[in-house]
């Protein structure tokens, strides 16, 4: 049984985002997702749970929600993190 953490206290969006995000990856990977908090767990079996998978899945969820410009997934021993992107101003 694999565990696998999402951290997106940084993440912040239109209406319950968290709530998309855990709909959104209980969809791709098929495993058991919960939520605590602003952090999201997925547990299951497979390659639907290896940590490159569920990052990539992450990210296609940030593109579908046109956050991609302003968050970033950034990986850990066994979480990922949901980072917002320092954006320099340009005068």
């Amino acid at each position: 049984m694999v565990e696998m953490k999402v951290n997106a206290s940084e993440l912040k969006g239109e209406g319950k985002i968290i709530d998309k995000l855990s709909d959104f990856l209980k969809e791709k990977t098929g495993g058991d997702v919960r939520t605590e908090g602003k952090n999201v767990i997925v547990t299951g079996e497979g390659e639907a749970l290896s940590k490159k998978y569920v990052r990539i899945t992450v990210k296609k969820f940030l593109h579908k929600h046109e956050l991609t410009e302003t968050f970033k997934v950034i990986g850990d021993e066994e979480t990922l993190k949901i980072k917002e992107r320092k954006i320099s101003e340009e005068d």
